[in-house]
């Protein structure tokens, strides 16, 4: 837990000093900008869509975000995601939690990423005597890399706080495919 509360404080001071640098040169600009058309265009929204349906199986997942491009080289995001997932006379699961992650670009083509996941778990595990919940929060930091092109990013991150025992994803390794408009 320490080891998270440290990467928070990391990330939020990497977040506000480059706060503080495009807050000044904001400043510098013409009095006649518009601040409020200026935020916004700034603002880029996507997120992803999950669906997989099978004869015993279904999987479903919703996760909206939007992500605030300080600059060139640096935004800061947050998003929400729900699921539902079923497996036919074995597990009912719900999930949903918040997430806030912050994109690096050292150069166009590479994007960095630190995603910060908080989720919560409930699931009916059933069984042919009686059925069994499971419930519990789940925590996921991950740091990753991908190449970008246009609005679509594609690559791979790895959940520093992953435990086999205790956690939503079955791997620490997960694919990504990211999309902002």
């Amino acid at each position: 837990m320490k080891n998270v509360v440290k990467s928070l404080h990391l990330i939020l001071i990497f977040v506000f000093i480059f706060y503080v640098e495009n807050t000044f040169a904001q400043s510098q600009q013409s009095a006649s900008t518009d601040k409020k058309s200026t935020f916004w265009s700034k603002v880029r929204f996507g997120g992803g869509l999950g669906l997989a349906i099978g004869n015993n199986y279904t999987d479903i997942t919703i996760a909206p975000g939007a992500i605030y491009d300080f600059n060139q080289y640096i935004s800061l995001g947050f998003g929400v995601q729900g699921s539902y997932v079923k497996q036919k006379n074995y597990f009912e699961s719900y999930i949903y939690g918040a997430s806030m992650i912050v994109l690096g670009n050292p150069i166009p083509e590479i994007q960095l990423s630190a995603e910060l996941e908080q989720l919560r778990v409930n699931t009916t595990y059933e069984n042919s005597f009686n059925s069994v919940k499971d419930n519990f929060w789940n925590t996921g930091l991950f740091l990753g890399a991908g190449y970008q092109t246009n609005n679509v990013t594609i690559g791979l991150r790895y959940n520093v706080l992953h435990n086999n025992n205790r956690n939503v994803y079955s791997e620490a390794w997960m694919p990504f495919v990211r999309v902002y408009f």
